[in-house]
């Protein structure tokens, strides 16, 4: 049933969305590009990547956007200026952002929308073996890392693995997708059913789909199974190809993140929040942002 069981290597992480809730100022400037401190949304995901082992990340784009491919990439020009004016530890510090991983970059495919298409856009650069997805507009602080995690996860339990979190929360339940199933340890379920944010109150666990994932290689023949079997006007999402595959017996599991902080830099409060929270805990400005805000006359 499962064709690869190699080490997880590769991440996919989409990033072709609009930003539609932080217009006009996504207009240009891509959502996850933007700073929380000095580091845009973005790095921070792929550090994360990088700490649990990732050593080959592609990124999915939209159309007539560089900035993602820009940041990842050598900027000759700046580094001109930067070497010019004396500042050879920005330069270094450029560099190993460049050397993090090797970064590959595809557009998205036009026609259908959803995640499922923005998976189906990496399918000849990602190949056949396991990958981690993640999304580029949210993060997670965590010991160890939650990529990491999830990959331990799969070494024990191969299958999909699923990233959650538990929550009681009645209103969780139409923002999240749920997974139902049988513990198998303390921290992993053995998905039986996903369900796609039920709706207020009507959460069928406490386990809820968040954040990154681990997808074999197999996902890329359901997506477009569920491609073709669709309606011509329905988002593809990655739900549609990891349902089919349980239908044929694929084991998924759900695994509880441990020590976590999660970060919805998604929407403007989540961001706002996320720029509060890590401008305290900032070794260079903390002191400094903690006194003002104790100051500010609310």
């Amino acid at each position: 049933m499962i064709s690869n069981k190699s080490k997880i290597r590769k991440a996919l992480v989409p990033a072709a969305g609009f930003g539609t809730r932080f217009l006009p100022a996504s207009k240009v400037i891509p959502k996850v590009m933007f700073p929380v401190i000095d580091k845009p949304i973005i790095q921070i995901v792929v550090e994360e990547l990088v700490k649990s082992g990732i050593t080959d990340i592609t990124f999915v784009l939209k159309p007539h956007v560089e900035a993602v491919r820009q940041h990842f990439q050598p900027f000759e020009a700046l580094n001109l200026i930067l070497k010019n004016s004396g500042k050879e530890a920005e330069i270094e510090k450029l560099k190993k952002i460049e050397q993090m991983a090797d970064f590959h970059f595809v557009q998205q495919r036009e026609g259908r929308h959803g995640t499922g298409i923005a998976i189906l856009s990496a399918k000849d650069l990602i190949g056949s073996e396991p990958f981690v997805l993640c999304w580029s507009d949210e993060f997670f602080k965590a010991d160890p890392p939650t990529p990491k995690q999830l990959i331990e996860t799969y070494e024990n339990h191969p299958g999909a693995v699923l990233g959650c979190i538990r929550t009681s929360n009645p209103n969780d339940g139409a923002r999240y997708g749920f997974a139902v199933g049988d513990a198998i340890d303390k921290y992993v379920t053995k998905a039986k059913s996903l369900i796609e944010k039920p709706g207020v109150g009507k959460a069928p666990s406490e386990l809820a789909q968040i954040g990154a994932m681990i997808l074999p290689g197999e996902i890329f023949a359901y997506l477009e199974k569920a491609d073709k079997e669709m309606e011509v006007n329905r988002e593809l999402f990655y739900l549609d190809g990891l349902k089919l595959m349980m239908v044929d017996g694929y084991p998924v599991y759900a695994l509880e993140y441990q020590n976590y902080k999660y970060y919805d830099t998604g929407d403007r409060f989540g961001y706002l929040k996320a720029l509060v929270e890590l401008g305290l805990e900032s070794e260079e400005i903390g002191v400094k942002f903690r006194e003002y805000l104790k100051g500010l006359k609310l």
